[in-house]
């Protein structure tokens, strides 16, 4: 059985919904970061890193959220998470996957912990404003990419909505967070309407305000 080791609102939200909308048998296992689980010996044998999640699959050992998020995509394709192989659509879903991993996700580390990368209280408080300014700037883009489309792809829904929805609920206390943008509110209101999202946020004991 598939094992997903995670945290509420983490970024193992992003594979854990994508379980929940493939309806294949898996187990939560919780790090408690609240402990410095992720950092524990036994978590360290997992992902030498200490960042969560971590996915078991047999023998396979997975850890990065966009990492997994691929291979769910590839190892249950009748759950339509990803376009077809060799198309100009599955593309397009490795360019908002890595997009979305590298640029915005990797934005957020400096917004909620300036500290771990400055000393000097003046210099963090620096650092987080110009990352929300940075991602300010990135959702704006995503935003006018999106445009009135239904969703990244158009009218297809995939697993990078679900990382958008989760991204986009990750900036719902700064100071002009995403949801401010109307078309970007839209779609996590969509992705919040399905079923197996609102059961990944109910297992996680996520309550409103969700993004």
């Amino acid at each position: 059985m598939l094992a997903l080791y995670y945290y509420p609102g983490n970024a193992s939200l992003l594979p854990h919904m994508m379980l929940r909308e493939i309806g294949a048998a898996f187990e939560l296992r919780l790090v408690d970061r609240t402990s410095n689980g992720q950092k524990s010996a036994e978590y360290l044998r997992l992902n030498p890193n200490g960042r969560i999640p971590v996915l078991v699959d047999g023998d396979l050992v997975l850890f990065e959220a966009a990492a997994i998020a691929l291979y769910l995509a590839d190892r249950f394709p009748e759950a339509g998470l990803a376009p077809a192989m060799g198309t100009p659509e599955r593309a397009a879903f490795y360019k908002w996957m890595v997009h979305l991993t590298n640029t915005p996700q990797a934005e957020y580390y400096a917004w909620f912990y300036p500290h771990a990368q400055v000393s000097d209280e003046a210099a963090a408080v620096a650092l987080k404003q110009a990352a929300g300014e940075r991602l300010d700037r990135m959702f704006d883009v995503i935003s006018g990419q999106l445009g009135d489309r239904t969703w990244l792809l158009g009218e297809r829904f995939s697993a990078a909505d679900l990382f958008l929805f989760m991204l986009i609920r990750w900036g719902r206390g700064m100071p002009r967070p995403p949801r401010s943008l109307p078309n970007l509110n839209a779609l996590a209101e969509r992705v919040v309407a399905r079923p197996a999202v609102q059961q990944a946020l109910e297992a996680e004991g996520i309550k409103a305000p969700l993004f």
